[in-house]
């Protein structure tokens, strides 16, 4: 028997999704994850399967995990002291960004400070041109000056960030060998191999991101990895990257900034097998774990990718499943500021001490603890037995903000909901707008520990009518990490102006691209014969700033007629911006190749039949919309395939609670997915 087994760690509980390959059958877990001793919840959680489903780790063929450490290093600015060495004059290449503020519409907006602080950046003489041609070599004694200037800074690692290395990386190439002849065992990352895009801060700023957290994320994962020894899995771990595919864990190593966004984009993974199972053409997903509330797009079973991510305040300029955060998680806590005003978040109460319910000596109230007092949370066993929920501990959280409020204790945990609804509603306009989209149109899929407890709720504001939540939703994200393709970018910076002549380099950059990719295939499956490959290319019409993601064939690229091309980019500029201009000369400025090979993914069974309407195993009293409720209590377990119900009603399961609203019908599919509509 061959076990395939995903991790998601998060702020409050790590999930475990374990696949049987040859049966296709998923057997879920959650515990509390443990940020203080990484690896231990891996212990933990193992130790649990054998006990509860007999799985022993000799049996673990397969082993992957998706991480927040880097995000929340960034977030938190808990990351590497680093210096920032560029081009002479180019220092303040940071702090001049993009000469924008983060709100347009606030007079007060200030940008954030960067990562490195402007007295830990240091430039060295030598310049390339713009055709990465030498106009003045590398002066080594400029070099060793910054050198002595990292080592008085007190510097822990330096990212060399020069001009024009898209082009040519050999000057940032002998500038890291001089810091590695001085300092030897000195952390030092340079730009063009990060990650070798054209413009100086969307590089840089990338570069300085993973040099941020790249020792940090390192010794994480080397931890990881001696857990898993010490469980007695033997199996090479895989870690899930940002562009939605997994690579291995020793590649995560020392090239962490294509998995920074691993957990978020391990959850949109999973909903779009989710999607693609049910049929659903138009999705938004809506993940809300113990911290935040992401959501992301999901069309025709395939999830939206982009650049320039935020990862806390900062873009990252690497390719990612587009993800969006618009709003906080069942562990942030509610509070009231100087004028009397209920908010909610940012902040979190985690796992430790976690929500006041959770009686882990947590006294703040959370939008876990507002669930319990409205009756939604509490009935059963939650987080498969690892929370007894403190009735009384959440009354006195939620009671104390009720004072502070002068409102009853039942108002005030509406009033939480509701606050953290409106800031989620807010939030998602970005989304709306950025993509063009109506949510109107759109199913959602909720998922996270607390996604269908918000779900009802968030639907009902945008106007969605229909929800599904899967079989398993409070551990999506481990079974989307556990799902993933072993997948990978490359790029190559061409600015090229589209003609006969530089279709043929086009070509020759192609092929270097394509023999990459297959050797780096090879590395991490052990061959190529089965691998895809996507081929896309950054174009504009010349004179324009920024470019448009065109998708290509390779034979367009290899046939030498530059016609295929140009049309390509004619028929994407018009489906975006409703023109086209035929006359004007297009730019290719940057080739892009993705490589992907499939993983093996579970086999839907359909489940048991009835007619029968699904039997409660109880009626709660609830606070709804305003109102006490007399509501059905199901258990998920029970349900069978068309089976439907009305709300208001609540819903167990071991990894999550799902809120149904007077107003909604449930029913169930033909694999026990849970389908919410709202009536007109």
């Amino acid at each position: 028997m061959g076990l395939r087994i995903g991790v998601d760690i998060g702020g409050s509980f790590a999930d475990f999704a374990v696949l049987n390959d040859v049966s296709g059958e998923l057997k879920t877990l959650k515990v509390f994850s443990r940020p203080d001793s990484p690896g231990s919840e891996v212990l933990r959680g193992m130790d649990q399967l054998r006990e509860r489903y007999g799985i022993a780790p000799a049996d673990v063929t397969y082993f992957t995990h998706g991480t927040t450490v880097g995000v929340n290093a960034v977030v938190q600015r808990k990351g590497l002291r680093l210096g920032l060495i560029t081009t002479r004059h180019f220092e303040d290449v940071l702090d001049l960004a993009r000469l924008k503020g983060p709100d347009m519409y606030s007079l007060l907006s200030k940008r954030p400070a960067p990562l490195v602080p402007r007295e830990r950046v240091f430039g060295v003489c030598g310049r390339l041109s713009a055709d990465g041609s030498v106009e003045t070599p590398i002066d080594e004694a400029s070099v060793l000056d910054a050198i002595a200037q990292l080592k008085r800074s007190g510097c822990e690692g330096v990212v060399v960030a020069l001009l024009h290395a898209w082009r040519n990386p050999d000057h940032e190439h002998a500038v890291k060998a001089i810091i590695e002849r001085e300092m030897p065992g000195f952390f030092v990352s340079c730009s063009s191999d990060v990650w070798p895009i054209i413009r100086e801060y969307e590089r840089t700023s990338t570069a300085v991101i993973g040099g941020y957290v790249q020792p940090k994320v390192s010794q994480y994962l080397g931890s990881l990895q001696r857990a898993l020894v010490e469980t007695g899995i033997t199996a090479d771990m895989k870690v899930t990257k940002s562009n939605g595919g997994v690579m291995s864990a020793e590649a995560g190593k020392t090239n962490c900034v294509q998995m920074i966004l691993s957990g978020t984009a391990s959850g949109v993974i999973g909903a779009a097998y989710v999607a693609r199972q049910s049929g659903i053409a138009h999705c938004m997903s809506l993940d809300i774990g113990g911290t935040t509330a992401d959501v992301a797009l999901i069309v025709d079973g395939a999830p939206q990718y982009a650049t320039g991510e935020y990862i806390g305040d900062f873009q990252i300029h690497i390719p990612s499943v587009s993800v969006t955060s618009i709003g906080d998680g069942g562990g942030s806590v509610a509070w009231v500021d100087d004028f009397g005003v209920l908010k909610v978040g940012p902040e979190s109460a985690g796992s430790n001490p976690g929500p006041a319910c959770y009686g882990r000596g947590g006294t703040r109230a959370t939008i876990t603890d507002a669930f319990v007092v409205l009756g939604v949370i509490g009935n059963a066993s939650l987080g498969y037995n690892s929370v007894t929920v403190d009735h009384d501990a959440a009354h006195r959280a939620i009671g104390a903000l009720a004072h502070q409020l002068g409102i009853d204790v039942y108002a005030a945990a509406e009033a939480i909901v509701n606050v953290s609804v409106s800031g989620m509603y807010a939030g998602v306009s970005r989304i709306v707008s950025r993509f063009g989209i109506d949510p109107r149109m759109f199913a959602l899929l909720p998922f996270g520990g607390a996604g269908p407890m918000l779900a009802c709720h968030f639907a009902r504001a945008l106007g969605m009518e229909k929800i599904v939540v899967p079989v398993a939703p409070g551990v999506l994200s481990s079974l989307g990490g556990l799902i993933a393709d072993t997948r990978n970018d490359f790029v190559k910076t061409t600015y090229y102006d589209l003609d006969a002549g530089t279709l043929a380099r086009l070509a020759d950059d192609l092929r270097a691209l394509d023999s990459a990719a297959r050797e780096w295939m090879r590395e991490q499956t052990g061959g190529d014969r089965d691998a895809e490959i996507s081929v896309s290319a950054d174009m504009r019409y010349k004179g324009q700033s920024f470019e448009i993601d065109t998708p290509l064939e390779t034979a367009w690229l290899l046939g030498g007629d530059p016609a295929p091309v140009a049309e390509a980019f004619h028929r994407e500029h018009e489906r975006l911006y409703g023109h086209r201009d035929e006359k004007a000369k297009a730019q290719v400025v940057a080739l892009r190749l993705v490589i992907s090979a499939a993983t093996p993914k579970p086999t839907p069974v359909p489940i048991d039949a009835s007619d029968a309407a699904p039997a409660p195993a109880g009626t709660i009293r609830t606070f709804m919309d305003g109102a006490f409720h007399d509501a059905a209590l199901y258990h998920r377990a029970a349900f069978k395939a068309g089976q439907w119900f009305d709300g208001p009603a609540v819903i167990d399961q071991d990894d999550c609670t799902t809120c149904v609203l007077p107003g909604f019908r449930g029913t169930v599919d033909a694999y026990g997915n849970l389908v919410l509509t709202l009536a007109q």
